[in-house]
């Protein structure tokens, strides 16, 4: 046994049991899922896709995978999914691959304004570095204002659009998204990475009626394991008729393997499958509801404490915890062991790495059985926090000791 990895595995389980987490992208797999993700599904090498592979001895994983794709077609009500991208960046760089030439125009949210680093930040991406990026903006209350997205796109008629976000907290109007996208002829992309787990549990208007792709994650409000997937929507298909492309899925699926990947992860597509099946239940319909439910309340609690919070109408929220001082307040909460990222907040005067403000979601939190009550507590733990990190006292440390300790009693009350 290699004794120091284990013990560190250990020490983690016991921060993972013992903190409040608060990350949005982060939440508790299942047992099951977990089984199979260290399963012996690990040893197997499986170029290609069902029954079309390149390696002999693949029938038990064909059907793995076949049970994976149609089980996620199901939920989504998609025509064609791909389970096999490693996760979510290469997922939307295997979209642009097969849709996009070098040079052509995308158009995705801003980093700083909520989205992701593939949807087109300049420079120092992927997305950004082979590809002409515009990109929109939110206005000073965090929303989207969709009538200046429609000039932006008029102006610049980019050929793929994102309609996703990392950092924002409201309600997408993926109709609004499709329309704009239908009045120049672009591509739509729906990354719902963070939100899939509340479109599945029915707490998230889909975006598959509107749009032509759908991208996402696979681990944070889905529980599942660390993956991702791509899917194909009936629009996307007749869409991709209109140009006299007649192989949409199959554009995908070779720009998935052989143009980004090799051998799929067998051990996480199984993982995957599980993730779908436990999600087909109402058990899962009521967490995601319940996920909404609860950062509504912490989200108000908040704002009754005084604090500038942009949200919230999802998981998630961002907190204005004073200029430049989101990294300040992340690394105090995490003494008391509560863990949260830093965060820039709409129009910060900060900087990525001296943000203002930090960001929260329900999602793992609700999977260990928070409810409402639960999270007005967690409001007034973060606001004590954030008043001894204001009072700049010689004590600090020594008063996020107790709270540490506080917050561990109360967390032996949660499996």
């Amino acid at each position: 046994m290699d004794k120091k990895i284990f013990e560190l595995i250990k020490k983690e389980a016991g921060r993972q049991k013992e903190g409040i987490h608060l990350i949005p992208s982060e939440n508790f797999a299942s047992e099951e899922v977990m089984k199979v993700l260290g399963s012996v599904l690990t040893n197997k090498y499986a170029e290609g896709y069902p029954g079309k592979r390149y390696y002999q001895g693949n029938g038990f994983v064909d059907e793995i995978e076949s049970l994976a794709i149609e089980r996620g077609k199901k939920l989504l009500g998609v025509e064609h999914l791909n389970v096999q991208p490693y996760s979510g960046s290469p997922a939307n760089s295997e979209v642009l691959m097969a849709l996009a030439e070098v040079g052509d125009t995308i158009c995705g949210l801003k980093l700083s304004a909520g989205g992701h680093l593939t949807h087109g930040h300049p420079k120092i991406t992927f997305s950004g570095k082979f590809f002409r990026s515009v990109q929109y903006d939110v206005e000073p209350d965090g929303r989207i204002d969709y009538e200046k997205l429609g000039e932006l796109v008029k102006e610049t008629r980019p050929k793929i659009i994102f309609a996703g976000t990392t950092a924002y907290p409201y309600i997408l109007d993926f109709k609004k998204f499709g329309e704009i996208a239908d009045s120049v002829g672009a591509w739509l992309i729906a990354d719902i990475s963070h939100i899939v787990g509340l479109v599945i549990g029915g707490a998230h208007p889909s975006p598959v009626p509107y749009v032509h792709i759908v991208t996402s994650t696979t681990h944070k409000s889905l529980r599942g394991p660390r993956g991702a997937i791509i899917g194909v929507t009936k629009k996307g298909i007749s869409f991709a008729k209109s140009f006299g492309i007649l192989d949409l899925e199959k554009r995908i699926d070779r720009a998935v393997f052989p143009g980004m990947q090799g051998g799929p992860h067998e051990n996480t597509i199984g993982a995957l499958a599980v993730a779908f099946n436990e999600a087909d239940s109402e058990e899962f319909n009521d967490y995601a509801h319940q996920i909404v439910k609860n950062a509504k309340t912490l989200a108000d609690s908040l704002k009754e404490k005084g604090y500038k919070v942009f949200g919230t109408e999802n998981h998630l929220m961002l907190i204005d915890v004073g200029k430049e001082r989101g990294k300040e307040v992340a690394v105090a909460l995490e003494k008391a062991n509560i863990f949260v990222n830093s965060n820039m907040v709409p129009h910060d005067e900060g900087s990525p790495m001296r943000p203002s403000g930090i960001r929260i979601g329900t999602p793992a939190m609700t999977t260990r059985g928070f409810r409402e009550k639960d999270f007005i507590k967690v409001a007034d733990l973060i606001d004590r926090v954030c008043c001894e990190v204001n009072k700049n006292e010689a004590n600090l440390e020594g008063n996020l000791a107790e709270i540490d300790i506080e917050v561990k009693n109360w967390m032996r009350e949660f499996s």
